[in-house]
């Protein structure tokens, strides 16, 4: 078994920024078992969040994928950019039903 098939535990984060305060609130939180990348994980569930709750004008969000080991990844929804990624089977796998159903709507 390789590291990359050892599944970690992932706690993720959708964040909205606050410009009055200088704050970025919870908007959304979950937790997952996986072997997919912190860095998809993150890109899937600020995606996945933006197609159900679209941003108004102003308002700035980022996602926070935390492994319990290694760093955490970052993703603002200036870097979703239509390059082509898609997720893969286990970072569907990872994400909950209305975020699955979300990412399979918009592809």
């Amino acid at each position: 078994m390789t590291c990359e098939d050892t599944p970690s535990r992932v706690t993720w984060e959708v964040q909205l920024h606050e410009p009055f305060s200088r704050v970025w609130i919870c908007r959304a939180l979950g937790r997952a078992t996986t072997t997919a990348a912190p860095a998809d994980i993150a890109r899937a569930v600020l995606a996945g969040y933006l197609a159900t709750t679209p941003a108004r004008a102003g308002e700035t969000f980022r996602a926070i994928a935390r492994p319990d080991e290694g760093q955490p990844a970052t993703v603002t929804a200036d870097q979703l950019t239509n390059d082509g990624w898609t997720a893969g089977p286990a970072v569907r796998e990872a994400l909950p039903i209305y975020l699955r159903e979300a990412l399979a709507a918009t592809s």
